[in-house]
Protein backbone atom coordinates (compact mmCIF):
# COMPACT_ATOMS: atom_id res chain seq x y z
CA UNK A 1 0.00 0.00 0.00
CA UNK A 2 1.42 3.22 -1.12
CA UNK A 3 1.58 6.73 1.27
CA UNK A 4 0.24 9.29 -0.66
CA UNK A 5 1.92 12.45 0.68
CA UNK A 6 -0.40 15.08 -0.61
CA UNK A 7 -3.33 12.90 1.09
CA UNK A 8 -1.60 12.80 4.00
CA UNK A 9 -0.27 16.18 4.41
CA UNK A 10 -3.79 17.59 2.69
CA UNK A 11 -3.62 21.50 2.45
CA UNK A 12 -0.68 22.17 5.18
CA UNK A 13 2.08 22.07 2.52
CA UNK A 14 0.99 24.89 0.05
CA UNK A 15 -0.28 26.77 3.37
CA UNK A 16 3.28 26.88 3.87
CA UNK A 17 4.48 27.67 0.60
CA UNK A 18 2.07 30.37 0.09
CA UNK A 19 3.47 31.83 4.00
CA UNK A 20 6.79 31.79 2.14
CA UNK A 21 5.81 33.57 -0.83
CA UNK A 22 3.99 35.81 1.52
CA UNK A 23 7.33 36.31 3.46
CA UNK A 24 8.74 37.43 0.26
CA UNK A 25 6.59 40.08 -0.84
CA UNK A 26 6.35 42.06 3.02
CA UNK A 27 10.39 41.90 2.85
CA UNK A 28 10.06 43.65 -0.74
CA UNK A 29 7.72 46.13 0.71
CA UNK A 30 9.83 47.26 3.78
CA UNK A 31 13.27 46.99 1.41
CA UNK A 32 11.30 49.36 -0.70
CA UNK A 33 9.85 51.96 2.50
CA UNK A 34 12.17 54.82 1.11
CA UNK A 35 12.04 54.38 -2.36
CA UNK A 36 10.03 56.87 -4.14
CA UNK A 37 6.51 55.75 -5.93
CA UNK A 38 7.14 52.38 -4.78
CA UNK A 39 3.56 50.71 -4.26
CA UNK A 40 2.71 48.45 -1.32
CA UNK A 41 1.81 45.22 -2.50
CA UNK A 42 0.42 41.61 -0.45
CA UNK A 43 -0.76 38.50 -0.95
CA UNK A 44 -4.45 37.21 -1.01
CA UNK A 45 -3.83 34.59 1.35
CA UNK A 46 -7.21 33.30 1.45
CA UNK A 47 -7.78 33.17 -2.43
CA UNK A 48 -4.20 30.91 -2.46
CA UNK A 49 -5.98 28.43 -0.22
CA UNK A 50 -9.27 28.32 -2.09
CA UNK A 51 -7.44 27.47 -5.07
CA UNK A 52 -4.86 25.09 -3.34
CA UNK A 53 -8.31 23.24 -2.41
CA UNK A 54 -9.80 23.21 -5.24
CA UNK A 55 -7.03 21.60 -6.90
CA UNK A 56 -7.19 18.95 -4.43
CA UNK A 57 -10.58 17.74 -4.80
CA UNK A 58 -10.21 18.96 -8.61
CA UNK A 59 -9.83 15.75 -11.21
CA UNK A 60 -6.21 15.69 -12.67
CA UNK A 61 -6.37 16.48 -16.12
CA UNK A 62 -3.83 15.16 -18.52
CA UNK A 63 -2.50 16.46 -22.32
CA UNK A 64 -2.74 14.12 -25.17
CA UNK A 65 -1.41 15.93 -27.40
CA UNK A 66 1.18 18.56 -27.25
CA UNK A 67 -0.33 21.60 -28.53
CA UNK A 68 -3.42 21.00 -25.69
CA UNK A 69 -3.25 23.34 -22.74
CA UNK A 70 -1.74 22.69 -19.53
CA UNK A 71 -4.52 22.23 -17.00
CA UNK A 72 -4.55 23.25 -13.67
CA UNK A 73 -1.48 25.91 -14.11
CA UNK A 74 -2.36 29.47 -13.03
CA UNK A 75 0.27 32.54 -12.76
CA UNK A 76 0.61 32.95 -8.61
CA UNK A 77 0.80 36.98 -9.35
CA UNK A 78 -3.19 36.81 -9.16
CA UNK A 79 -3.16 36.49 -5.86
CA UNK A 80 -0.74 39.42 -5.69
CA UNK A 81 -2.49 42.73 -4.80
CA UNK A 82 -1.63 46.02 -4.77
CA UNK A 83 -2.35 47.61 -0.97
CA UNK A 84 -4.50 50.56 -0.52
CA UNK A 85 -2.60 52.94 2.23
CA UNK A 86 -4.20 54.63 4.99
CA UNK A 87 -1.58 57.42 4.44
CA UNK A 88 -0.30 57.69 1.34
CA UNK A 89 3.39 59.85 1.18
CA UNK A 90 3.76 63.05 -0.76
CA UNK A 91 6.25 60.84 -3.12
CA UNK A 92 3.66 58.47 -3.79
CA UNK A 93 5.45 55.85 -2.15
CA UNK A 94 2.42 53.04 0.14
CA UNK A 95 4.65 51.20 2.42
CA UNK A 96 3.69 52.26 6.08
CA UNK A 97 7.11 50.69 7.65
CA UNK A 98 5.01 49.63 10.94
CA UNK A 99 2.37 48.43 9.31
CA UNK A 100 4.62 45.88 6.86
CA UNK A 101 7.09 45.13 10.18
CA UNK A 102 3.30 44.39 11.77
CA UNK A 103 2.07 42.20 8.99
CA UNK A 104 5.72 40.75 8.44
CA UNK A 105 6.04 39.14 12.17
CA UNK A 106 2.17 38.16 12.23
CA UNK A 107 3.15 36.03 8.82
CA UNK A 108 6.01 34.48 10.88
CA UNK A 109 4.13 33.54 13.50
CA UNK A 110 1.78 31.89 11.31
CA UNK A 111 4.18 30.45 9.00
CA UNK A 112 5.74 28.69 12.62
CA UNK A 113 2.91 27.71 13.47
CA UNK A 114 1.82 25.52 9.76
CA UNK A 115 5.55 24.41 10.15
CA UNK A 116 4.84 23.23 13.77
CA UNK A 117 1.71 21.54 12.44
CA UNK A 118 3.16 19.63 9.45
CA UNK A 119 6.24 18.56 11.49
CA UNK A 120 3.60 16.61 13.60
CA UNK A 121 2.02 15.39 10.59
CA UNK A 122 5.30 14.00 10.10
CA UNK A 123 6.13 12.81 13.39
CA UNK A 124 2.19 11.09 13.14
CA UNK A 125 3.18 9.42 9.54
CA UNK A 126 6.79 7.95 11.21
CA UNK A 127 4.71 6.66 13.78
CA UNK A 128 2.56 4.88 12.16
CA UNK A 129 5.27 3.27 9.83
CA UNK A 130 7.07 2.41 12.74
CA UNK A 131 4.28 0.47 14.12
CA UNK A 132 4.46 2.51 17.37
Amino acid sequence: MAISFDKALGIHEQALQARVRRAEVLANNLANADTPGFKARDIDFRAMMTRAQDEMSALSLSRTHERHLQGGSYDSSDELLYRIPQHPSVDGNTVDAQQEQSRFMRNAMDFQASFQFLSRKFSGLTRALKGE
